[in-house]
């Protein structure tokens, strides 16, 4: 029994390129410049190509194709933050992205003890075309061992340095502005939670938090770091954090820390935001939950990464194109937990 066009039976040998262009009369040029995006072939020799390649099932092997450009489509996307549910969205952002530009993504895991030179590895086996670092906090060093490899990289979420080029926000006028909606609501008892202490977005959002509380002659109450972006550590880290303290309101360094913390907030009796005010940073899409309806600090996710993979596929078809950093424009988005 024969199966519907563009099928091969079960058990049937891959169609090959010299298959397809015996069957449509043509050479096995005319094939791959048929498959080749902005290749130049008539009209009426595509469709000849394409109907051929129907009939015996055929698709391009990518993997051979690189073998001859020395380009695989391939983009490493390496992250710290597989834990965070949140950030499935913006994942789902990096690789629908990448490959609406015929890109692929090839996915890291820095998390682990060693998982620096093992994704660098593994960038360099697969012989990737490009790095996205999608975190605040890779290893130290990582960024810059895979620039010394001859891979073009965009640090997305970082913070601006000589080696990289970021794509980003500010994170200290992030913490101001923060700081500043929660002055103007006449809250002096402020404090912050953030996520590692070495994770630099952590960092510069409590340094800009506590620049604006001085220039209003304030000092935080407190300025702790819960060790993760991650809705337990934010839950424990206020359970910490009001264990010693009375705070009017706190700024977390994330969505995901700032709804733990509001979870913190309902398990210990107290109203949010009539209590304790929680802000959080991102604007994640769980952020507008009707359970949290969280006060957030905004980074235009789908810009930033729309950006930095449209930069990636610049340099890809132009080596010669410079990749610069990039700051976003941040906003206070204003709901209920404040």
């Amino acid at each position: 029994m024969s199966g519907r066009p563009g099928q091969r039976p079960p058990g049937a040998e891959r169609a090959t390129a010299q298959q397809v262009a015996q069957a449509a009369g043509v050479s096995i040029s005319a094939v791959s410049r048929t498959f080749t995006k902005d290749a130049s072939v008539s009209p009426r020799m595509r469709a000849r190509v394409l109907a051929a390649a129907e009939a015996l099932g055929y698709r391009p092997n990518r993997l051979a194709r690189g073998l001859m450009t020395g380009r695989t489509e391939l983009v490493g996307l390496v992250s710290t933050h597989f834990a965070n549910p949140a950030f499935m969205d913006v994942f789902d952002l990096f690789t629908r992205e990448l490959q609406r530009r015929g890109l692929r993504p090839l996915i890291a895991n820095l998390s682990e003890d060693g998982g620096a030179d093992s994704a660098l590895d593994m960038m360099l086996q697969y012989s990737v075309d490009a790095v996205l670092i999608a975190t605040s906090a890779p290893p130290e060093g990582f960024a810059e061992s895979c620039a010394q490899a001859g891979l073009p990289v965009v640090h997305v979420f970082g913070r601006p340095g000589p080696a990289v080029p970021a794509v980003t926000v500010d994170n200290v006028a992030g913490g101001r502005l923060a700081a500043g909606a929660m002055l103007a609501h006449g809250l002096t008892r402020l404090a912050f939670l953030g996520g590692a202490a070495t994770d630099s977005s952590s960092i510069d959002r409590a340094a800009g938090f506590t620049q604006r509380l001085s220039a209003a002659g304030l000092q935080p109450l407190a300025v702790a770091f819960a060790g993760d972006y991650s809705h337990e550590h934010g839950r424990s880290g206020l359970h910490a954090l009001l264990d010693r303290h009375r705070p009017q309101a706190v700024f977390c360094g994330d969505d995901i820390l700032a709804l733990g913390a509001v979870d913190a907030c309902r398990e210990r009796g107290l109203a949010v935001p009539k209590d304790i005010g929680i802000v959080g940073f991102d604007d994640m899409p769980l952020a507008a939950w009707p359970g949290y309806r969280l006060t957030t600090i905004r980074q235009p996710m789908a810009e930033m990464v729309r950006h930095a993979i449209g930069e990636i596929a610049t340099r890809l078809a132009d080596p010669g194109h410079p990749i610069e950093d990039r700051l976003f424009d941040i906003a206070l988005v204003e709901r209920d937990s404040l």
